[in-house]
């Protein structure tokens, strides 16, 4: 409910940058939800499963992988799921291995992103503000991270809008706010989906992976039990519990990773 009261606010104070928001998001979860799959269904076919191949699942088409609920879940809080690439385990050269290859994938290719996405944006912020700024910043609060990070104020401000004259007048390259808000867009929606599929619960790929490292891969759950165990993670999904937790999660990892870059550039 935060993240809608935000948009209506948004929507209220400045409807332009809440429009320029939207597309930003949209573009993002889009890319970061196929690109997901399509890990899956590529790393499947390398293991020896053309299934994905077959019904076109190799694809950068949204209309191919998007899961309407799944979707309205990323959208609004932060955590979603596209439609499961088909995998056929039985074409799987060795099968404990390539299911769990095929089950990571997805994941990695977000924290891949995720990493780069970070990287660039360090990158992009050293460019963006005036030498001068950077250092009183700097000298001020001793890292450089509350200008990068989307939790906290000024990272916030050029994530998801609302820059301020006071906030322009200290750039080098305005323009560099717009690439920098695609960064880090991408980063912290890439983040919150490798976090969010790692947790052990079907039909998330962290189930498949905790099972091939802990039961070798010969834990299953019956018919029942696997539809019981996605409701509950969509009631999870609907309260706010989860998003919560990932939410620390997500900060506490964003933090680290911005200030491991920032300390290899000299901004920390």
């Amino acid at each position: 409910m935060s993240r809608i009261q935000s948009w209506i606010s948004m929507l209220q104070t400045d409807p332009v940058g809440f429009l320029l928001y939207l597309l930003y998001l949209l573009v993002t979860v889009l890319l970061s939800l196929i690109l997901h799959e399509v890990a899956h269904g590529y790393v499947a076919y390398r293991c020896g499963d053309a299934t994905a191949k077959w019904m076109g699942r190799l694809s950068l088409d949204p209309r191919k992988h998007l899961d309407p609920i799944g979707t309205v879940c990323m959208l609004l809080f932060g955590i979603g799921w596209a439609k499961p690439v088909p995998v056929n385990p039985r074409n799987f050269r060795n099968y404990r291995r390539d299911d769990f290859l095929v089950s990571i994938a997805g994941i990695v290719t977000n924290l891949s992103l995720f990493l780069l996405c970070t990287a660039l944006a360090v990158g992009v912020n050293a460019l963006m503000y005036q030498p001068e700024f950077l250092q009183e910043m700097k000298a001020y609060f001793g890292t450089l991270e509350y200008l990068i990070s989307p939790y906290y104020v000024y990272g916030n401000n050029i994530a998801y809008g609302g820059v301020t004259q006071e906030m322009l007048s200290v750039m080098a390259n305005p323009w560099l706010m717009y690439v920098q808000r695609f960064l880090l867009n991408m980063a912290t929606i890439n983040l919150s989906l490798a976090v969010f599929n790692f947790l052990p619960i079907p039909p998330l790929d962290g189930y498949h992976i905790f099972n091939d490292l802990l039961f070798r891969g010969r834990f299953q759950l019956s018919g029942q039990a696997f539809r019981v165990a996605q409701v509950a993670l969509l009631v999870l999904c609907f309260s706010g519990l989860l998003s919560e937790l990932l939410y620390l999660i997500n900060s506490n990892v964003f933090s680290a990773v911005t200030h491991l870059f920032l300390l290899m550039t000299g901004g920390a």
